[in-house]
């Protein structure tokens, strides 16, 4: 894989981190399986994978009623973009009560069925491997414990690759979806304790699919209850207040069956349903962004 010619512009130290990422994956012969979301972190991690193992390295992304369908299709688009090998594994997370109650340590059970699934698919034998970046490392993160008991490794980490250097190294490779926005797992829309159903994600998916194709490329639809409220980058508000079909947009939500629909004019917010949850001396506690 060729650098882009951007690349004459990254910082001496991405390139390093860039070769530490080519050189991670020496002694790998039993093959590597990537856990792929689709999403930019896994998306450079699966690419240079690739580039260093050629078909040994699989990319297998967990599909369940809490990936959006348009991201999955994303991910086979971008695996076959990248020539990876990709396949796909029904997770059955919504069957353990531990996820489907939302409890704060949700994601917990979400990986432990992943990672679980993924060992009994690829066997003993492979190296497993995830697109956490070091900024996943600053808060408490249920499902990288869950990720860790399973002897899941994190290249981005061990290279010291933030989420800034995974965008600015995507983009030097040429990749076009470098500035995609981050897309959580929609279970992240509903606050902890709020029971979480197949429908409840579908609905949820389905409006926020509505809406990118309004022109809102970033956008989160938090579920409470049957009450929906909307959260957009706080400098695109003014533009979706002034340009915005009220009627359409209430009817559509509606329809969906929630009561009713508002605009948080915060914005949006990575993890602003955690605000709920106690803090230590640590700062806050994270199950999770969304």
């Amino acid at each position: 894989m060729r650098l882009h010619p951007l690349a004459e512009t990254l910082p001496v130290e991405r390139l390093r981190q860039l070769e530490a990422l080519r050189g991670f994956w020496s002694g790998c012969g039993a093959g590597v399986v990537v856990a792929y979301s689709g999403g930019v972190d896994s998306t450079l991690v699966l690419a240079i994978a690739v580039e260093q193992l050629g078909p040994g390295a699989v990319a297998i992304t967990g599909v369940s009623p809490a990936l959006a369908p348009e991201l999955l299709e994303e991910a086979r688009h971008q695996a076959r973009w990248l020539g990876a090998s990709h396949r796909e594994l029904p997770t059955e997370e919504l069957a353990d009560p531990a996820y489907a109650a939302n409890p704060v340590d949700r994601c917990h059970a979400c990986k432990t069925e992943l990672h679980g699934g993924l060992r009994r698919l690829v066997g003993p034998g492979p190296m497993v491997v995830d697109g956490v970046n070091v900024d996943d490392l600053g808060d408490h993160r249920p499902g990288i414990v869950a990720a860790r008991e399973h002897g899941v490794l994190s290249p981005l980490v061990a290279c010291g690759i933030d989420k800034a250097g995974v965008r600015q190294l995507s983009r030097a490779l040429g990749f076009p979806w470098w500035d995609k926005p981050a897309q959580p797992c929609l279970a992240s829309r509903f606050p902890y304790g709020e029971p979480i159903t197949a429908d409840r994600l579908l609905r949820v998916g389905r409006l926020e699919a509505w809406l990118r194709s309004q022109g809102c490329r970033e956008v989160r639809v938090r579920s409470q209850g049957e009450t929906a409220r909307i959260e957009i980058p706080t400098r695109e508000i003014p533009e979706f207040l002034e340009h915005v079909d009220r009627d359409r947009l209430v009817s559509r939500f509606r329809a969906e069956g929630f009561e009713a629909v508002s605009l948080d004019l915060e914005g949006l917010v990575s993890g602003k349903l955690n605000r709920a949850l106690p803090r230590s001396g640590h700062g806050p506690v994270q199950a999770g962004r969304g």
